[in-house]
């Protein structure tokens, strides 16, 4: 009977400890649910404001693209160019420069910027260059102005005439004299005299320039001081 009754003791005993592992694991089991959950709702709130504030920084930038295209649409400066006189529009060519002077110096910049209608055969600042050496200088002096504004009248045809128009001929200059145009049929070049058109139709509002590669001379131009008859 002892004996039956320890091994009943030691029974209990360990049915007494099993029930207290049991409980002991289902006590710590919420613990482990606890921690978990915290952990993602930490990594989940930082997300939401960077995805607010980021957005609206986008749109201020392609404005001001926007806004820098639409003010490089300037170009009305052939229209304005339209409007200019024939002096007015060589003056800012570079390549009549030397004309240029020589019609200030000849006090025609006042008669060739009214109503006209004018053609002028311009000669270029090359044009200019090819003359003997210290024949534009000359030019320019005050007691050469005379035969200078003779020379530059001879440059003008008190008509508009345009390239479509130009018929070979003489005709008649604001100095008085002809000038002799002729056409070459093989090579369709416009000479005036002996000298080259080589830029046609700079067209202004009171008449047309046309670019020549040499200064034309009247017949019986007036002489400078010290020439000879």
């Amino acid at each position: 009977m002892n004996k039956m009754t320890q091994m009943t003791k030691r029974l209990l005993v360990l049915f007494a400890a099993l029930a207290s592992a049991t409980v002991l694991a289902a006590c710590n089991s919420p613990t482990a649910t606890n921690t978990e959950e915290p952990a993602t709702e930490q990594a989940s709130e930082p997300t939401e404001p960077i995805a607010v504030t980021e957005a609206p920084e986008v749109e201020p930038a392609s404005e001001a693209v926007a806004t820098d295209n639409t003010d490089t649409t300037a170009t009305p400066t052939a229209t304005e160019a339209e409007g200019e006189n024939i002096v007015a529009i060589a003056s800012g060519d570079s390549t009549f420069s030397t004309l240029v002077a020589a019609i200030n110096a000849a006090d025609l910049a006042e008669v060739l910027s009214g109503e006209g209608p004018y053609t002028v055969f311009a000669p270029t600042d090359e044009a200019f260059a090819a003359l003997p050496e210290g024949t534009v200088e000359d030019l320019l002096k005050p007691e050469n102005k005379d035969k200078l504004v003779q020379i530059l009248k001879y440059h003008v045809v008190p008509a508009k005439v345009l390239s479509t128009e130009i018929q070979p001929g003489a005709v008649e200059t604001v100095e008085g004299e002809a000038l002799e145009i002729s056409v070459n049929p093989d090579t369709n070049e416009v000479l005036v005299n002996n000298g080259k058109v080589i830029k046609t139709d700079i067209v202004g509002s009171n008449g047309v320039i046309h670019a020549v590669d040499t200064v034309m001379m009247p017949a019986d131009p007036v002489m400078m001081p010290g020439e000879e008859q």
